[in-house]
């Protein structure tokens, strides 16, 4: 009885505290505003035309905040430029701040920043978007060592969509285009070719300190998105390594054709998962490849496919047999590496699934690399090195590992797209 007494007095004062809050503040959206603004917000406000930031445009903030991820050291970042990004819900954006002369290389990757833009100019110089006239007494460092994102993306999307990626961190599968030669090296402007007819610039400046160092026939590249074209300026989206740290996975050209991006034919070919007339083997752009419990995909936002691509993979779930996504061909020079896009398919549990290949015709097949587990709502790209010779075709086997069962079974259906081998 006591405790119920005490209880009951509990919510009364709670009672009474919350009513006179709200007769001390009668309109309690009534307030001081946010002074922080989200990078996301402050690039919306340019629209062509340099403008003044400030409380009035920035809906009462006059701040911003982000982590520091450029990185002056490999002397190919613009002078005196801080490059900052931050996500906001879910939405990663980067912004260029001009300090001036050299300011910019006293902030170390990793960084957190809070900056005080109000009175500063949000302009567009030599097509870089970039706050101008904020001093570095305005820039506070208020922790270190904060983890940087970094994006895996296809190249045909960071060209497709630019506006999404300028001034951040990507990172991007590709071959140099043409194929360079033994001596050629970083410095100057390099064509990144993704083998489907996407390019993008790979930009070095001729005083890096990796300009001289010999440029690889395809890698991972990795390094900040700039330039968007607008009306009146012609600088072409680039992306600019920091250092060479930034470069991963360096490899032989791809093959001609890759990657399999399962575009043609049309999906209606392979509808069904398994189609036994034709003993699921359909034939693609690459050549004749088996979809065993697999069909071609065409839902958008559940199928992951690559922008502009329309088509993915998707393989069934619940299967207690591999699904099988498999070449019946060979190709002639071996393979340097593998890459792969894949997710899961709407909202199912993820799954398992390796990439196997067979230097005997198809007879014989091993496995390379990890299992790959770790599937999920948003594309992930999986590179696979090696060091193959002679004829070899690849397979991806989704493991048949039962009916989904909670956390102790996950078997989902999964998304494959863009399928790239670069030759040895």
């Amino acid at each position: 009885m006591k405790n119920t007494r005490l209880a009951i007095l509990g919510l009364l004062a709670g009672a009474l505290t919350f009513t006179s809050c709200l007769e001390e503040n009668p309109n309690p959206a009534e307030g001081t505003p946010n002074p922080f603004a989200s990078v996301a917000v402050v690039q919306a406000i340019y629209k062509g035309q340099e403008v003044k930031l400030g409380k009035d445009r920035m809906m009462g903030a006059y701040k911003i905040g982000g982590v520091v991820i450029s990185d002056h050291s490999g002397n190919n970042m613009p002078a005196g430029h801080v490059i900052i990004q931050n996500t906001s819900r879910g939405d990663t954006r980067g912004m260029v701040i001009n300090l001036g002369e050299s300011a910019g290389v006293n902030y170390a990757v990793g960084d957190s920043l809070v900056i005080e833009v109000e009175g500063s100019m949000l302009t567009r110089e030599n097509g870089v978007l970039q706050i101008k006239g904020v001093t570095p007494s305005k820039v506070l460092k208020a922790a270190e060592n904060r983890t940087v994102r970094t994006r895996d993306v296809a190249l045909g999307e960071l060209a497709t969509n630019f506006e999404k990626y300028e001034n951040t961190l990507v990172s991007v599968n590709a071959d140099i285009t043409p194929t360079p030669e033994p001596t050629e090296t970083y410095s100057g402007d390099k064509v990144m070719d993704d083998g489907a007819g996407n390019t993008m610039t790979l930009r070095t400046s001729s005083s890096a300190t990796f300009a001289g160092t010999r440029l690889p026939a395809s890698a991972q590249f990795t390094g900040i998105a700039f330039g968007y074209n607008v009306s009146g300026q012609q600088a072409a989206p680039h992306l600019r390594l920091r250092t060479i740290a930034d470069v991963a996975n360096a490899s032989g050209p791809i093959y001609a054709g890759f990657p399999e991006d399962f575009e043609s034919p049309d999906a209606s070919t392979k509808g069904s998962y398994n189609m036994v007339a034709i003993d699921n083997n359909i034939d693609l752009k690459t050549g004749n490849w088996k979809l065993f419990q697999a069909i071609l995909g065409v839902t958008p936002g559940r199928d992951r496919f690559n922008p502009p691509g329309k088509q993915a993979v998707r393989m069934q779930q619940n299967l207690s047999v591999p699904a099988l996504v498999q070449m019946n061909f060979d190709l002639p020079n071996g393979a340097s590496k593998v890459t792969i896009w894949y997710g899961t398919y709407y909202t199912d549990a993820s799954s398992s699934w390796i990439l196997e290949y067979s230097t005997d015709g198809g007879e014989t097949w091993e496995q390379t690399g990890p299992v790959i587990s770790d599937a999920g709502p948003v594309s992930k790209n999986a590179t696979f090195l090696m060091d193959i010779t002679g004829s070899v075709r690849f397979r991806v086997a989704k493991l048949g590992l039962g009916p989904t069962n909670g956390s102790i079974v996950q078997n989902g259906r999964l998304s494959i797209e863009d399928i790239a081998i670069y030759q040895n």
